[in-house]
């Protein structure tokens, strides 16, 4: 029963950070083949990391591969961080943009979100890379 709602709640999480913003102008968007190499390397990730424990779900033994579960969590995620740029790359036939690389990897060590989060941090202009126009600095009247 507890599963249950558990999958319930992400379904309803990615459902809630999946929706529009309400000013989707006000920064960059992000090509959604992108979106697309996030969804398919982090569920191919996902996949691994249970495929380590012979798909048995409800314990992990680490006596079948040799590796705990925070080693194939750590494993996992680092292998998702180091294909999912190769498979953008592929995918978009032209090199990613620091913005797209970083959206990529946060995609994976922070799901759902972390891509999102990026993506604003470069909207917002906490992040900034040396591929994109710098912001353009607010003008300021001068007193008289």
């Amino acid at each position: 029963m507890k599963g249950m709602h558990a999958a319930l709640v992400a379904a309803l999480a990615v459902l809630a950070f999946s929706a529009p913003t309400a000013n989707a102008e006000s920064g960059r968007r992000v090509d959604h083949r992108i979106t697309a190499v996030a969804i398919g390397v982090g569920t191919a990730s996902s996949a691994g990391y249970f495929a380590l424990n012979d798909w048995h779900f409800n314990h992990w033994n680490s006596a079948r591969h040799g590796v705990t579960s925070f080693g194939a969590w750590g494993l996992t995620t680092v292998g998702c961080a180091a294909l999912s740029p190769i498979v953008a790359t592929a995918v978009l036939n032209r090199p990613l943009t620091y913005r797209e690389a970083h959206i990529l990897v946060a995609s994976c060590f922070i799901p759902v979100i972390g891509g999102w989060l990026v993506n604003e941090a470069y909207n917002n202009h906490i992040l900034w890379a040396p591929d994109e126009q710098p912001a353009p600095k607010p003008h300021r009247k001068r007193a008289k």
